[in-house]
């Protein structure tokens, strides 16, 4: 065991500050990056700049104004280009293979932060190496399968007595969750999808939904049996002596009572309530990121419907739901109780968060669904009405 004062763990806890450091700086880049570069690059605006690049512009224009016919057919009035007209990948310091924040998606936005900075470039470095996406050999079903038994092999060391194995077993849960990553980023590059995006609706959707949730429930699993074979110092009843029950006519006891583990059925409580937290979390999560990005991803829309997606894309608001989802999905629950494991907090951390974090669930699913209501209205029923009144 590793103890609380030594070394390894003052090198573990700032390894941990560093890497929140990295996250937070990596959030900033996000957002400035969404503000300042196209977002796709089918953007009518950088196709427009482009295409005046390769002819001289008209007589008496403003160097400033781009016009694209395409934008300007839904509007009387002429589109000023208020933004950067080069692609973010040309400025990028790191390849666009590696770099997690040239591709901008809603899921890549709602991600949490360990599977979107670390995880997916990582998952692409092993896929180069090996080759995964460009042959038969390994499919994503394949990788979702295997890290099932992996998710397994982890629960069963969380599960046991000594902190070092738990220790382990929080790594193998890790390595399943990177495995989770590969498996998608495979999925994608066969299908040639650029960023992050759920393929909802396929065979592989399901398939790696299913097992996750049993990957989960093998996690679960391990927490339960851990802590009801080591309780935690609060909640049991102390050791009661045997008491009677009832006394028969003749005075003889007929019953006893021993002590109770009162504790048992708490365990078992606040792993439910986890676990019911982890489903809110996963349902919640996967609904808005297939909302959200039907909603601004999709492209057979009007010009005029275009921009209003990227004015959403780029609103504070947005952004500040998809930045709560980061912290609340069910990857990002997962980190949390992994580290609680790793730093032997596990009752704490359950205890800490068994209301608190159902609140919080409650209050994101409800800015989310106001902020659904608003940008629905905001890309298609305003216009249509705007239309129809014209």
């Amino acid at each position: 065991m590793v103890g609380p004062s030594s070394q390894v763990s003052k090198m573990l806890l700032s390894l941990l500050f560093l890497l929140i450091a990295f996250f937070a700086w990596m959030d900033v880049n996000l957002y400035i990056r969404i503000q300042d570069y196209p977002i796709r690059d089918t953007d009518p605006f950088l196709l427009a700049a482009n295409s005046t690049l390769l002819k001289p512009a008209p007589a008496g224009s403003h160097p400033s104004t781009v016009t694209s016919p395409l934008l300007a057919a839904s509007s009387s009035m002429p589109l000023q280009l208020n933004r950067h007209i080069v692609r973010y990948e040309d400025v990028a310091w790191v390849n666009c293979d590696l770099n997690p924040l040239c591709d901008v998606t809603v899921k890549a936005m709602m991600l949490d932060h360990t599977n979107h900075y670390l995880f997916a470039p990582i998952a692409t470095i092993v896929d180069n190496v090996a080759g995964f996406s460009q042959g038969d050999l390994v499919t994503p079903n394949m990788i979702s399968f295997f890290h099932v038994f992996v998710a397994i092999a982890a629960g069963r060391m969380i599960a046991s007595d000594s902190l070092g194995y738990r220790r382990i077993g929080v790594v193998l849960f890790q390595f399943r969750t990177f495995l989770d990553d590969l498996d998608g980023h495979v999925a994608r590059a066969k299908k040639h999808i650029r960023g992050e995006r759920s393929d909802i609706g396929s065979a592989g959707y399901y398939i790696d939904g299913i097992c996750d949730g049993l990957g989960c429930i093998a996690l679960m699993i391990g927490v339960f049996v851990f802590l009801k074979n080591n309780p935690p110092r609060r909640g049991y009843t102390q050791l009661q002596s045997i008491i009677p029950v009832s006394e028969s006519k003749s005075g003889s006891e007929s019953g006893v009572i021993y002590k109770v583990k009162v504790t048992t059925k708490k365990v078992a409580r606040k792993v439910l309530c986890y676990t019911g937290m982890l489903v809110l979390s996963s349902t919640g999560w996967n609904r808005y990121i297939a909302i959200y990005q039907d909603m601004l991803e999709r492209e057979n829309v009007t010009p005029a419907q275009y921009l209003h997606q990227e004015s959403v894309f780029r609103s504070t608001g947005f952004f500040v739901i998809a930045w709560l989802w980061r912290i609340f999905n069910v990857h990002a629950l997962l980190h949390f109780l992994l580290l609680s494991v790793f730093c032997d907090k596990l009752w704490e951390y359950l205890r800490m968060i068994q209301y608190a974090g159902y609140v919080a669930l409650l209050v994101i699913i409800s800015f989310a669904e106001m902020h659904l209501l608003g940008v629905q209205t905001f890309i298609y029923k305003s216009l249509t009405v705007n239309n129809t009144s014209l």
